[in-house]
């Protein structure tokens, strides 16, 4: 998805996958030696790396739809675990934005997510594409 919306994915260490060839090869994932991939150590060294970046985290707490974001070239979005979503000091002073949902479902997969609010960037940053 990043590669196609011309997205970095930013991977923040501990992983709870491979990213070895092997484990990606069996993935099915033949494209991915061409995603613009950067990895961080740790959480410390990705908000190191973010400094003044503009940051909006997705939470189920936000109160902005992710629609209304003002998205600009070089924001960086900011996804939690599916089962936990982002921890509260990550959360803590951040812009906020939500995935409205209808329903009893408490969370999306985070691939379809991503997927959403990432094309909803692309949209409002590229609108020719649309």
């Amino acid at each position: 998805m990043c590669l196609g919306v011309g997205a970095r994915l930013h991977l923040v260490h501990p992983l709870g996958f491979s990213t070895h060839e092997s484990a990606v090869r069996r993935a099915g994932l033949d494209y991915w030696k061409h995603v613009d991939l950067m990895e961080h150590a740790d959480l410390d060294a990705f908000w190191a790396w973010v400094d003044t970046r503009r940051v909006w985290c997705l939470s189920s707490q936000g109160s902005m739809p992710y629609t209304q974001a003002p998205y600009a070239a070089g924001d960086v979005l900011v996804f939690g675990r599916e089962s936990v979503g982002l921890p509260p000091e990550v959360l803590a002073g951040r812009n906020l934005l939500q995935i409205p949902m209808t329903g009893p479902t408490r969370s999306l997969n985070l691939s379809n997510a991503a997927a959403v609010v990432a094309y909803a960037a692309l949209a409002r940053l590229r609108p020719e594409l649309f």
